[in-house]
């Protein structure tokens, strides 16, 4: 019985722990690609005189698979002068649940980089 309560005590502690993990990983995964379709903002730009105004636009059919489940990507372009971008990450599922200390993530074409909730160190 004392092998059970101390298998139930460290579960109590390891599973809260674990779900924080999955959030930060996930969040990770989001930055990188909204730095990843940043760069590819910037080619564009090279390329077209203008910043693309869709994920499709820039060469992305579809999400990865490491963000798909977690997070809506959506890009906002005005084309100016001078042009201007917003790449937006919106947490979705359990995501939108369990991260709500830095909730939807923002990356400029000024590479300002911000987050809706409270908290300061979303972006690492």
């Amino acid at each position: 019985m004392v092998t059970v309560a101390i298998v139930g005590i460290l579960a109590a502690v390891a599973y809260p722990s674990y779900i924080q993990y999955v959030v930060h990983s996930n969040r990770a995964a989001a930055e990188s690609f909204l730095l990843e379709v940043s760069a590819t903002q910037e080619r564009y730009l090279l390329d077209n005189r203008a910043y693309g105004t869709s994920l499709a636009a820039l060469g992305y059919s579809a999400l990865p698979s490491s963000i798909a489940a977690s997070y809506q990507v959506s890009v906002s372009a005005n084309a100016g002068p001078p042009p201007t971008y917003t790449l937006t990450a919106t947490p979705i599922g359990a995501q939108s649940s369990n991260d709500t200390r830095c909730g939807t993530l923002s990356l400029s074409n000024a590479g300002v980089k911000s987050a809706s909730g409270p908290a300061s160190d979303c972006w690492q």
